[in-house]
């Protein structure tokens, strides 16, 4: 299978001892990479440093063959993120929006920004502004820029966040399609397990900055009840609780 994003020997430490330590990783194709840990067990600095936020004390990134380091636009061209919070302009509509964000690609049409909001169930409230929109219609919004250029490649940190149930189950599927039909690659932070355990197909566990350990949804149902049961196993299992 085609490797679209290596990490290697990540590590960045800040001066509060946190941060992550060593990271290493492959994802594939078509996959749904579910990084799964608590709050502040370093998912997001990991997630900034492969975004070209900010720069690793060692180690590597690369996204579909090019280094972030050393060829950060190439790394970076048909990639997509949200990281942390979904952002937009407040006096701009929903539709506006997606048209501003349309500049920075080729061959962006009205009809595919009317598509994105179609998908993320926003179309109705295309003439609105965000300032209006709850939290889940921010993120909504988020989520349809972010498939608005159809990247090779989604990063998105706590996708879920703020959406009520009909919307999770929304934005699951929006994923698991765009996997399934366009091989569209995604890297998911999360720390809400039962959604990661629904919507990944692989997952790896981070616990303190480190990476505990990386297999397929398929293998670890095989052997433990629920995702949840993995997690409390493998963190035990390396001496943390």
């Amino acid at each position: 299978m085609e490797k679209v994003i290596e990490i290697k020997n990540l590590s960045k430490l800040y001066k509060n001892g946190r941060g992550i330590s060593d990271i290493n990783l492959d994802i594939h194709k078509g996959d749904i990479f579910g990084f799964l840990g608590p709050n502040g067990s370093g998912k997001t600095t990991t997630m900034k440093i492969m975004t070209g936020l900010i720069k690793p004390d060692s180690g590597d990134v690369k996204i579909l063959g090019h280094s972030i380091s050393e060829e950060f636009e190439l790394a970076m061209e048909k990639v997509s993120c949200i990281i942390e919070t979904a952002e937009s302009y407040s006096y701009l509509t929903a539709f506006e929006n997606l048209k501003q964000f349309s500049r920075y690609y080729k061959d962006i049409d009205n009809n595919r920004i009317e598509e994105v909001l179609e998908l993320t169930g926003l179309l109705k409230y295309k003439d609105e502004k965000p300032k209006k929109f709850s939290l889940g219609m921010k993120q909504r919004l988020g989520i349809a820029a972010a498939i608005l250029s159809k990247p090779e490649v989604i990063i998105l940190d706590e996708p879920l966040n703020g959406l009520d149930v009909e919307g999770m189950i929304q934005m699951r599927n929006i994923i698991k399609d765009l996997a399934e039909k366009e091989n569209t690659t995604f890297f998911i932070s999360s720390h809400l397990i039962h959604d990661v355990e629904l919507t990944c197909t692989s997952i790896g566990v981070l616990y303190n900055g480190r990476m505990l350990n990386v297999d397929s949804t398929k293998n670890i149902l095989n052997s433990y009840a629920s995702l949840e049961n993995y997690f409390i196993s493998e963190v035990e299992r390396n001496g943390r609780i």
